[in-house]
Protein backbone atom coordinates (compact mmCIF):
# COMPACT_ATOMS: atom_id res chain seq x y z
CA UNK A 1 0.00 0.00 0.00
CA UNK A 2 1.30 3.48 -0.24
CA UNK A 3 1.07 6.35 2.40
CA UNK A 4 1.18 9.46 1.56
CA UNK A 5 3.03 11.57 4.24
CA UNK A 6 0.84 14.90 3.38
CA UNK A 7 0.08 15.63 7.29
CA UNK A 8 3.87 15.51 8.23
CA UNK A 9 5.24 18.05 4.98
CA UNK A 10 2.12 20.65 6.68
CA UNK A 11 4.15 19.88 10.12
CA UNK A 12 7.07 20.42 8.45
CA UNK A 13 6.85 23.77 6.96
CA UNK A 14 4.74 25.20 9.87
CA UNK A 15 7.58 25.01 11.35
CA UNK A 16 9.88 26.10 8.90
CA UNK A 17 7.74 29.28 8.08
CA UNK A 18 6.88 30.14 11.75
CA UNK A 19 3.08 30.01 11.08
CA UNK A 20 0.06 27.56 10.58
CA UNK A 21 -0.58 26.49 6.83
CA UNK A 22 -3.96 25.53 6.30
CA UNK A 23 -5.37 22.93 3.32
CA UNK A 24 -6.80 26.49 1.60
CA UNK A 25 -3.44 27.31 1.35
CA UNK A 26 -1.51 24.46 0.10
CA UNK A 27 -5.29 24.57 -2.42
CA UNK A 28 -4.21 28.49 -3.35
CA UNK A 29 -0.54 28.18 -3.58
CA UNK A 30 -0.63 24.44 -5.56
CA UNK A 31 -4.06 24.33 -7.83
CA UNK A 32 -5.09 21.18 -6.21
CA UNK A 33 -8.48 21.12 -4.90
CA UNK A 34 -9.27 20.91 -1.14
CA UNK A 35 -11.23 17.41 -1.44
CA UNK A 36 -8.25 15.96 -3.11
CA UNK A 37 -6.02 16.66 -0.36
CA UNK A 38 -8.49 16.03 1.87
CA UNK A 39 -8.21 12.46 0.50
CA UNK A 40 -4.77 12.14 0.26
CA UNK A 41 -4.23 13.56 4.01
CA UNK A 42 -7.49 11.28 5.69
CA UNK A 43 -8.52 8.36 3.10
CA UNK A 44 -6.21 5.35 2.72
CA UNK A 45 -5.39 3.83 0.27
CA UNK A 46 -6.20 6.79 -1.86
CA UNK A 47 -4.82 6.90 -5.22
CA UNK A 48 -4.04 10.00 -6.81
CA UNK A 49 -1.80 11.40 -10.84
CA UNK A 50 2.00 12.12 -10.46
CA UNK A 51 0.93 15.73 -11.42
CA UNK A 52 -0.93 16.44 -8.22
CA UNK A 53 2.50 14.66 -6.35
CA UNK A 54 4.81 16.95 -8.24
CA UNK A 55 2.95 20.12 -7.71
CA UNK A 56 2.89 19.00 -3.75
CA UNK A 57 6.74 18.47 -3.48
CA UNK A 58 7.25 21.65 -5.81
CA UNK A 59 5.48 23.31 -2.89
CA UNK A 60 7.16 21.49 0.38
CA UNK A 61 10.38 22.02 -1.23
CA UNK A 62 10.50 17.95 -1.26
CA UNK A 63 11.28 15.19 -2.77
CA UNK A 64 9.01 12.24 -3.61
CA UNK A 65 10.14 9.96 -1.13
CA UNK A 66 9.44 12.86 1.52
CA UNK A 67 6.03 12.63 0.62
CA UNK A 68 5.23 8.98 -0.50
CA UNK A 69 6.36 5.31 0.97
CA UNK A 70 5.35 2.19 0.19
CA UNK A 71 4.35 -0.14 3.60
CA UNK A 72 3.78 -3.63 2.97
CA UNK A 73 0.34 -5.26 3.34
Amino acid sequence: MIRFKLGEQLEKKQFRDSRRITMQDVTEATGINRSTLSKILNQKGYSTGTDVLDRLCTYFGCGIADLVEHVPD
